[in-house]
């Protein structure tokens, strides 16, 4: 794939063939040195119809279902735009959350093998059934319709929860009606869950603040202990993915929509079957969000009982999600539907939509690395570009299957523990397919993210324990 580089961390794949807009790829060469798969799916993705500006790939970009993974995309409603379901990705709402807890590692280390035990137990995990609060069919729909603010409503969370949430917590035009019986039946007994592969929830240790004031007014400071749950929505999410790629894929000669690969299968953002996605996908989210709430609540609770330890939510933010937000285009104001994924929003400061105690400092933005390496919090700057986004972890540069077949896990649990991080797999094989080796530098991404002027960093973050999907 040919690029030339146009900037600091910025590279340029140039309009050509059925390309409605140039590819953006923010990175150094060093982390395009295999990302040869991903940028063809960048070449892909600029001929969507109604695209805006560019088919942008953040630093972790890497190959995905239609969409890469690190992709973003902006289209129009109003010049033909569409709406892709692989601009999503299955784990619809996979995101996550950052608590605080008022203790330092001092005051943590004595209890932290009994408070892991404590989250391994509480905590559900695998592909299976198996849930922080089993629901009914009623609260369900409720979950759909109301997100986190339904879960706090019935109980499981407090009201700040819903101040630090990206949306307030729920996201307003969801459709539950869009969402099928078999989806329902995979979200039931999934409430509150982490699911598999690279999910989890990390006790971490702040280690370094590089912004003291915007920190501040996140509520982090160096040397607190904190929790970071990465999740989605679980089956319901993929299922509603399913379905509707197999509608748009059936939907598209009508609206007379060629794409290069089935998989970027779309619909006009304002036609029936871009509607009906677009409800269900906010539904998902909904559920999403619900999901990392139920699984705060419990580490809540182990945090009470074995340390003493109160936490309090920092911020909640998703990485896979299509939004309609407004952004300048050419010095005018549009409505553009946003496909982030494996990208996560980065508000600068002063956005309307950021709440009144963040607004100042903007948007955090939440950065999982792997459970051998950091984690970071960012936040979002002015100018920022790809219509506010940047990076949403370390980005895969190897398969599972591989690393799983080069890994044993065994081995590597011993090692993390070596290292003083204790680790509660659900099973050999998961954790060596997500042994650090097979992600790339998360430090580098950070970087290139930040030197590309996508965002700033405020706090580095590294794992004290780890409860693995």
């Amino acid at each position: 794939m040919e690029y030339v580089e146009e900037g600091p961390y910025r590279f340029r794949i140039t309009r050509r063939g059925t390309m409605r807009v140039p590819g953006v790829v923010f990175a150094s060469r060093e982390l395009l040195r295999d990302a040869e798969m991903s940028l063809r799916q960048v070449v892909d993705v600029a001929t969507l119809p109604g695209i805006v500006g560019a088919s942008y790939a953040m630093p972790d970009v890497h190959w995905g279902y239609g969409f890469p993974i690190g992709g973003v995309a902006a289209t129009d409603p109003g010049d033909g735009g569409v709406v892709s379901p692989g601009g999503v990705g299955f784990d619809i709402s996979c995101g996550v959350r950052l608590l605080a807890a008022d203790c330092d590692r001092r005051a943590l280390q004595p209890v932290l093998h009994p408070l892991m035990d404590g989250l391994g137990r509480v905590v559900p995990r695998g592909a299976g059934p198996g849930g922080v609060w089993p629901v009914t069919g009623r609260q369900l729909e409720g979950i759909l319709r109301s997100g986190s603010r339904y879960a706090v409503e019935e109980g499981h969370g407090e009201e700040r929860d819903l101040r630090r949430c990206e949306d307030g917590g729920a996201v307003a035009d969801a459709d539950p009606d869009q969402v099928d019986r078999r989806a329902r039946e995979r979200g039931l007994g999934q409430v509150g869950s982490l699911g598999s592969g690279n999910h989890f929830l990390e006790v971490q240790l702040v280690t370094e603040v590089y912004d003291e004031s915007v920190a501040d007014a996140f509520g982090i400071t160096a040397g607190q202990v904190c929790v970071m749950i990465h999740c989605g929505s679980r089956g319901l999410g993929h299922q509603i993915c399913s379905d509707h790629v197999r509608l748009m894929e059936r939907a598209m000669a009508r609206y007379g929509i060629t794409v290069p690969d089935r998989q970027l299968a779309c619909a006009p953002v304002d036609s029936p079957e871009g509607r009906a996605y677009l409800g269900a996908m906010a539904a998902a989210a909904n559920y999403g969000r619900a999901n990392r709430q139920l699984l705060a609540e419990a580490a809540r609770g182990v945090f009470r009982r074995e340390a003493g330890a109160r936490l309090t939510l920092v911020y909640d933010v998703s990485h896979n999600l299509a939004k309609t937000e407004t952004h300048q285009v050419r010095g005018e104001p549009r409505r553009l539907c946003v496909h982030r994924k494996g990208a996560t929003r980065a508000f600068p400061p002063g956005h309307p939509e950021l709440p009144d105690d963040l607004r100042p400092a903007g948007q955090p933005v939440l950065i999982p690395g792997t459970m051998g390496t950091a984690s970071y919090v960012l936040t979002g700057v002015p100018g920022g570009g790809a219509f506010h986004s940047t990076c949403h972890g370390a980005g895969r540069v190897m398969s599972r299957h591989e690393a799983a077949r080069t890994t044993d896990g065994k081995r590597l649990r011993a090692r993390l523990e070596g290292d003083g991080i204790a680790v509660r797999p659900v099973s050999w094989r998961g954790l060596a397919e997500e042994t650090p080796e097979a992600y790339k530098d998360v430090d580098e991404v950070v970087a290139a993210s930040e030197g590309a002027g996508l965002c700033r960093k405020v706090a580095r973050l590294v794992p004290l324990g780890v409860v693995k999907g």
